[in-house]
């Protein structure tokens, strides 16, 4: 079971090292984000090799880093082998630094000038008990916390406390002082996504697009100038994932390589964007950079009606009378279909995310959102259909106009009567869906429309709706079993 964790491993590892492969002699630091909630680093620094022990400290990691993953290479003494390796994320604290002073000397000063010198004997969110050793002798003091309290001092930072998460490693080397190190470790907290932007024309035939992605750090860690990696695709991952404490290239869309953009290609089953430039992602921060930006991408806009679209053939026999008899949805669904296609000024694979959609008013020129919708990870050349919204002036009505069942002969025969309606000042193509839920084995024995079947339960009826007209549908199936 650990196996699939295995390959996954090094194929980050692998997409992180390409990025700091240009000069082995660098320092700086690679980053791979995948839109899973984790990412891969891997960093060279200088270090120093401490003569006691050769023992290394590397601060300044990730708080979320999982303990596990981290691997250790010295550039400079690549014979250099860990004895030991420890991840230490006791952060110091108010608290932590008391719990350490039990037993052991501090001196207090209140806001109004009261100074008290003694043993630190218990605390708790409200006041320190101090054995008092002092010019004004001892006895035993009760110090209330809070704004009372202006400073504590403390002799030194005990053992055992840092202040940042630090890898500690023990080397077996003969290379003491500095060396150049790579690192390179999974952490959870850092994450991506993709976020589009489109513009209907004025005929509602092309669209503007541009995309961004954005970045949201809470790893624990800063990551200044870092060469950046996104790998989107549905990377399978062993729970829990952390622990807390190609095909050649494809250049991005309209991007001129100038821009220093993302660059998109096939890697293993999944699809990688590399930015073109160094980028700082600062812990805390919400980064946006722009993935890509094209334009007269042609679109075909669907008017879809779904009588009942609460109805669906689950695989079992339905003999229910009162199943599918309820009047149906009148609302009309506006669908935007996009090819990702090279021919369409398209054609790179898009990582899933919201797309939103405009329109300019052109009495003022303004631009108005006009409805959005979620897409998957879409490969080139598959089609994007997006649901923005419902047709104001086309309205749909459904109703069942007869139901007979006959057990012995092992037959249900239904009839429906769709009405649709056009107020638009144009006329309109309508494509009316219909799902027949009640069997796998049917046939439409009566129609005055023709009709298509789009799958084992779903036919469509494609009309055209004269402007400030009407269209009816009827039609009947049987089902036999």
């Amino acid at each position: 079971m650990k196996i699939p964790r295995l390959i996954i491993w090094l194929a980050s590892v692998f997409a992180a090292s390409t990025l700091l492969a240009a000069d082995p002699t660098d320092e700086g630091v690679a980053l791979t984000i995948y839109n899973q909630n984790f990412g891969v680093v891997r960093e060279r620094r200088k270090v120093n090799v401490e003569e006691k022990a050769g023992m290394v400290r590397f601060t300044d990691v990730a708080s979320q880093i999982d303990g596990t993953s981290v691997q250790f290479k010295s550039i400079t003494d690549p014979d250099a082998t860990i004895l030991e390796q420890n991840y230490e994320y006791d952060l110091v604290s108010a608290d932590k630094l008391l719990e350490k002073y039990i037993d052991k000397q501090i001196e207090v000063l209140t806001k109004d000038g009261s100074h008290y010198r003694g043993t630190l004997q218990s605390f708790d969110g409200n006041q320190l008990v101090i054995r008092r050793a002092d010019e004004k002798g001892g006895g035993i003091v009760m110090v209330q916390r809070g704004d009372n309290v202006k400073d504590i001092q403390f002799g030194a930072l005990p053992e055992g406390l840092i202040t940042k998460p630090t890898l500690v490693w023990k080397l077996a080397t003969e290379k003491l002082g500095e060396q150049l190190i790579e690192v390179a470790y999974q952490t959870g907290g850092i994450n991506w996504q993709a976020d589009y932007n489109a513009v209907l024309n004025a005929n509602d035939s092309a669209l503007d697009l541009g995309g961004w992605v954005t970045i949201n750090n809470q790893s624990g860690t800063t990551y200044k100038d870092a060469k950046l990696k996104l790998i989107a695709g549905d990377v399978r991952r062993l729970q829990p994932p952390m622990l807390q404490g190609a095909v050649g290239g494809y250049r991005a869309m309209g991007m001129a390589k100038e821009a220093a953009g993302f660059e998109e290609k096939s890697f293993f089953e999944y699809h990688l964007y590399t930015l073109g430039r160094p980028s700082t992602v600062a812990q805390n921060q919400t980064k946006q950079i722009e993935l890509l930006k094209t334009a007269d991408v042609p679109v075909k806009k669907v008017f879809l009606y779904d009588g009942a679209p609460q109805f669906r053939f689950y695989g079992g026999l339905n003999s229910d009378a009162s199943y599918g008899s309820e009047e149906g949805n009148k609302k009309v669904n506006v669908i935007i279909e996009v090819k990702n296609s090279k021919d369409n000024h398209m054609g790179m694979a898009l990582p899933k995310g919201k797309v939103r959609l405009y329109k300019r008013d052109e009495a003022d020129g303004s631009l108005e959102f006009i409805g959005e919708d979620q897409i998957d990870h879409t490969p080139k050349d598959e089609t994007i259909k997006l649901h923005i919204g419902d047709a104001f002036d086309i309205v749909g009505e459904r109703k069942r106009t007869n139901f007979t069942i006959d057990v012995n002969a092992h037959v249900i025969t239904e009839s429906f009567e769709i009405h649709v309606r056009n107020h638009k000042a144009e006329p309109v193509d309508v494509l009316v869906k219909e799902t027949l839920y009640r069997w796998s084995n049917w046939e439409i024995i009566e129609s005055n429309q023709k009709w298509t079947k789009y799958d084992s339960s779903t036919i469509h009826f494609p009309i055209h709706v004269d402007k400030d007209g009407e269209q009816v549908i009827t039609y009947t199936v049987r089902y036999t079993w």
